[in-house]
């Protein structure tokens, strides 16, 4: 089985066309040199079609669907650990049911990120000398350099998904801003705007005033600092004092609101004011809202319901004005005079506290602490101002276009929001880990209306077209005199369809084809975006399909450096995948990333852990070398039975059978780091310190050892597929391990477990002893063995490499051992080990009684404090029963010692 057709001095092992030809032990590497096989590695995975479910083995073709989708990474830069770890834990679980005879399907793809690649190509322009890009060069200019940037950042993304081994489909490729997912924004647009849950209104958005561009909510960042509160009348005349941070709005304000059971104002609810603020007339109405937090400054605000979506909403309670004072650029607008029209915020706060300070209405100014809104790229503070943009209703009934998500049929009217929540609530979608369960509806409960407009070039022009007060749907242009909306959709827009678009939708001939896939098995995803896009994919797949776009969320934690800090070039502890690959290994980089991980918990990572991971290669490159160079004894090479298994044989293969089938169990349910853990433990501990060791001592294992190394191979190989793939090659297995088949589960004999279990505790207890006497392990010991039943009997069929393994120069069955012999417990059975000769007894007696005089010193002063009845009656009972068990142990201590300090 794999010897080359049995041969013992030469065997071939071909990694896919890479010849090379060993000998015996010696001419096989002694370490194994990741650099020198991955990409050879690789290039034959992807030339023999295997990443490909049409071109999977028969047993493949004939399995269940499984679909991942990649989660597209940016085009904007390189591979991020965020992303190894994503393809890390996506390419396991292909692998993984690959090899289970699925027919596995993983799709990549990259996301033209609009607004992150607009403004990465415009930092780009303005550092080679450019200073307004889009104005010097167009839009169809300034587009084609996007594109061209966002071609070539594509090529490199592609380039480094092939490092990290990932085996998804490149032939199915899709890109968020080709023609076919282009195909797919369009028709879920008019889809949305045929029943009327797209809409375009005039209303309070998030807008950056640094890209010129509105943001959706999760799009707009809490940043923690100080703030001055100022506490001030707007002008002497006013009769209520009011608190703000930003004084510079108060020019848009309509409505001074307090508590409804405040009693400071209750005479004023109700009643207008015209108070002149910083030289403006304001037109005020004090109006009472259980909003208002009557502990918060005086227990009264100015309401500026243009400026915020808390006061916008106050507004439309109590139907107050909009008046829009601040502009896209930041600054104030002519509405506030001309002393601060132009002004930015910040020239206008300092102009106004100077203003209400020479007017003496200014009552106070203190510091307190504030959550700032700021834009995700770029860090700009965000500004909330009414605009007119397109939004998709959530919370709007439409009709159904088909049966939805198990519940409702065609024609029910429904609400986006509540499909997004039955699709978690039903379990059709399920979200790991659970805890996210509840954020996600507490997400889903207070969404908004989602603005999707964007004022940025780059990205799917909205297809709607204006004609004086008209408005059209339409790819082309309805005619002449009309013109097509010049903003573009958010990204989460056509992201969000990515489980569908990216399978073909709507092109009927490619759908047909590939909806088998759909609903998709597994997300597989930073918890980080949880709302970002895994929500709005629900939304999109329930709206579009009428199902769930994937059964299971798998949401993984942030890496971070090894003390827990979030990785920044700032602190100098980037850890960047592309230059710790050629340094480690592939494979030490994804079971760094997936071992000791779990979902939802951010995992510390140090090159130190990876570099731990090189070695573990290393180790089970040399368990197979060993292996595969193990001297055939006679019996083997002429083919001639070698008996019945030994103890050790029926164990190792015993516990193989238990290992598959946990780490089958543990990654079915996604259980990833426990399945790796527990087969480095079986494989470094049960094979190689023990297994290993008595196959040396007894010979004729190779039938054994081989069946063992195949399934090592096939569970590490989505661990750690290259050095899994290099290692079937060498030995000659058939075919690719890639598409072997995954380890079954055979008929185990516990018995045989347990009972070698009791020798390898009475090895492990002999080995001890050794220890604890300080007997060099290269000098030969006599033992001897106490005690009677079967387990005698185990011991003496299993002699030989019990010696070996304890390195005893005989191992006698006694009735008592010998006075003067140390002696340990193990089990139901004890062992003794004769000293004579192996110690200086002078030097052993003089160290006995040192060792015997401190001891007798602790002995004296902790009886005199248990004495001490004031101590004991003072201190915790805990304490006292502690100290009186120390005492104990000491006082038999001390006898041990004292026989030492007498011998000889």
């Amino acid at each position: 089985m794999g010897r080359g057709g049995g041969t013992v001095g030469i065997w071939q092992a071909q990694v896919f066309g890479l010849d090379c030809f060993y000998s015996m032990a010696q001419d096989l590497p002694k370490a194994y040199i990741a650099s020198e096989v991955e990409d050879a590695i690789y290039g034959a995975w992807e030339a023999s079609g295997v990443f490909n479910p049409d071109q999977l083995p028969d047993r493949n073709q004939n399995g269940e669907p499984y679909c991942i989708m990649m989660p597209p990474p940016n085009r904007t830069g390189v591979l991020h650990l965020g992303h190894a770890t994503m393809l890390a834990i996506q390419d396991l679980l292909i692998r993984f049911q690959r090899m289970r005879g699925k027919r596995t399907l993983w799709v990549p793809g990259t996301d033209h990120a609009a607004i992150s690649t607009q403004v990465k190509v415009e930092q780009l322009l303005i550092k080679d000398g450019m200073k307004d890009p889009r104005r010097e060069l167009g839009r169809e200019g300034f587009l084609d350099k996007v594109r061209a940037f966002a071609e070539e950042s594509g090529r490199t993304i592609n380039k480094q998904v092939r490092k990290m081994g990932s085996s998804c489909d490149w032939s199915r490729e899709a890109y968020t801003f080709d023609e076919p997912r282009g195909e797919a924004v369009n028709k879920v647009f008019g889809m949305m705007f045929e029943d009327g849950i797209i809409e375009r209104g005039y209303r309070l958005v998030n807008w950056d005033p640094q890209f010129r561009t509105t943001l959706s909510d999760d799009e707009v960042f809490i940043k923690e600092g100080k703030a001055k509160l100022y506490t001030f009348t707007y002008d002497k005349d006013f009769p209520i004092p009011i608190s703000t941070t930003r004084p510079e709005t108060k020019f848009g304000d309509t409505a001074v609101a307090v508590h409804p059971r405040d009693e400071r104002y209750q005479s004023l609810i109700g009643k207008r004011f015209e108070p002149v603020f910083c030289g403006k007339k304001l037109s005020i109405l004090v109006i009472a809202d259980e909003a208002v937090d009557p502990a918060f400054g005086t227990g009264a605000l100015g309401v500026t319901p243009a400026h915020s979506m808390i006061d916008e909403q106050m507004g439309q309670r109590h139907g107050l004005p909009m008046i829009q004072v601040i502009g896209e650029d930041g600054c104030l607008l002519a509405e506030c005079g001309s002393e601060f029209a132009g002004l930015s915020l910040k020239e206008a706060r300092g102009k106004i506290e100077e203003r209400l300070q020479s007017e003496g209405v200014l009552r106070e100014v203190k510091e307190i602490d504030q959550n700032l809104p700021v834009a995700e790229r770029g860090g700009a503070p965000v500004e909330q101002l009414p605009m007119r943009q397109w939004f998709i209703r959530v919370n709007k009934p439409f009709a159904l276009r088909q049966d939805t998500l198990n519940k409702w049929k065609k024609g029910d009217s429904v609400t986006l929001k509540e499909l997004m929540r039955e699709a978690v609530l039903s379990n059709q979608t399920r979200i790991l880990p659970e805890r996210f369960f509840k954020t996600y509806f507490t997400w889903v409960d207070n969404l908004r209306d989602w603005c999707i407009s964007r004022q940025i070039w780059f990205g799917h022009q909205i297809p709607v077209w204006y004609r004086g007060d008209e408005t059209v749907f339409g790819l082309e242009s309805p005619g002449e005199g009309w013109v097509q909306d010049p903003d573009t959709l958010d990204t989460w827009f056509s992201s969000g369809m990515w489980t569908f678009s990216a399978l073909g939708w709507p092109n009927k001939e490619l759908w047909e084809k590939q909806k088998q896939f759909h609903p998709t098995a597994v997300l597989e995803t930073g918890y980080d975006i949880l709302f970002f896009w895994v929500a709005r994919m629900i939304l999109m797949s329930s709206y579009a399909l009428g199902e769930v776009p994937f059964e299971d969320v798998y949401l993984h934690g942030l890496v971070r450096d090894e003390q827990g800090r979030k990785m920044s070039k700032s602190l100098g502890n980037v850890l960047d995948p592309l230059d710790l690959i050629p340094k480690y290994g592939t494979d030490a980089v994804r079971l760094s990333l997936v071992i000791g991980s779990t979902p939802g918990q951010d995992v510390n990572l140090s090159e130190s852990k990876i570099e731990s991971y090189r070695n573990f290669t290393n180790k089970l490159w040399n368990i197979s070398r060993f292996i595969l160079t193990l001297p055939l004894t006679k019996g083997e090479q002429e083919g001639v039975p070698t008996g019945l298994p030994s103890l050790a044989d029926t164990w190792i293969l015993s516990r193989l059978d238990e290992v598959v089938a946990s780490v089958t169990k543990k990654l079915e349910t996604y259980q990833l780091s426990a399945a790796g853990e527990e087969l480095r433990e079986f494989t470094w501990n049960d094979l190689a310190d023990w297994y290993l060791e008595i196959a040396k001592i007894e010979g004729g294992k190779t039938e054994i050892l081989t069946k063992v190394l195949q399934t090592i191979l096939k569970l590490w190989h989505p661990f750690a597929p290259f050095v899994t793939e290099h290692v079937w090659k060498v030995a000659g297995f058939s075919g690719a391990l890639i598409v072997a088949e995954w380890p079954m589960v055979s008929e185990g004999m516990k018995h045989h477990v347990r009972a070698f279990e009791h020798l390898r505790v009475l090895v492990t207890d002999m080995r001890r002893l050794r220890a604890e006497q300080k007997v060099e392990p290269a000098k030969a010991v006599e033992f001897v063995v106490v005690g009677a039943g079967k387990e005698i009997g185990s011991i003496k069929e299993n002699l030989a490499w019990i010696q070996r393994l304890v390195n005893a120069s005989s191992l006698q069955f006694v009735e008592a051992s010998p006075q003067d012999w140390p002696s340990a417990v193990s089990g139901s059975l004890s062992v003794a080990m004769n000293m004579a000769g192996l110690v200086d007894v002078a030097a052993e007696r003089e160290k006995a009684k040192k060792e015997l005089f401190d001891l007798e010193k602790y002995i004296q002063s902790t009886q005199q404090k248990l004495e001490n009845q004031e101590f004991v009656g003072k201190a915790p009972e805990k304490v006292v029963e502690g100290m009186r068990q120390k005492l104990e142990e000491a006082k038999k201590k001390a006898e041990v010692l004292t026989k030492k300090a007498n011998a000889g």
